[in-house]
């Protein structure tokens, strides 16, 4: 059996990360409280109460909300929480941050669960060029978690990396 295929990626004993299966893929909004602000520039209390009440928050049903202020103005805490209030039935989760931040917040829970003393001594591949844009936030958390505790850790696919970290002996 001259003829036999080894896959030699397969009997390295490399375990490879791919950030697209453990970050979900969620679908994802947010809510400016600018566009609540008087002349731009400060909250009426009756006026935000009034929103809150009429707005249809069912269009953020099973979103994960951004909830932020884009404006220059002061919003006093009570106002997130009112929004948060009026959310809790409609949404899968709620931040208090920018649209660009949410994924990486989204990255940082889900990677927070993983078990780094699976990974000691251990080779890792963090997989790159997926479907979906992963942040470079999630990669250099992962990165900075594995760390302590892998033996070496590389960026790409299996069969073709790039070396990022080796630990010294």
């Amino acid at each position: 059996m001259a003829d036999q295929i080894i896959n030699r990626v397969e009997q390295s004993g490399i375990i490879t990360l791919d950030l697209e299966t453990m970050i979900p893929d969620i679908e994802v909004d947010s809510i400016d409280i600018k566009d609540q602000l008087f002349h731009g520039l400060m909250l009426r209390e009756k006026d935000f109460r009034a929103w809150i009440k009429e707005n249809d928050w069912s269009i953020y049903n099973n979103k994960v909300i951004a909830l932020y202020c884009s404006a220059d103005a002061i919003v006093p805490t009570w106002a997130y929480m009112l929004v948060s209030t009026a959310l809790k039935d409609h949404t899968s989760d709620i931040y208090f941050c920018t649209p660009k931040e949410l994924n990486a917040l989204i990255a940082e829970r889900a990677l927070g669960s993983l078990i780094l003393k699976d990974y000691l001594d251990k080779r890792v591949v963090i997989k790159g060029c997926g479907e979906r844009e992963i942040s470079n936030h999630a990669y250099v958390m992962i990165t900075s978690r594995l760390l302590p505790y892998a033996k070496t850790i590389m960026y790409g696919e299996p069969c073709s990396t790039v070396p990022v970290y080796k630990k010294r002996k």
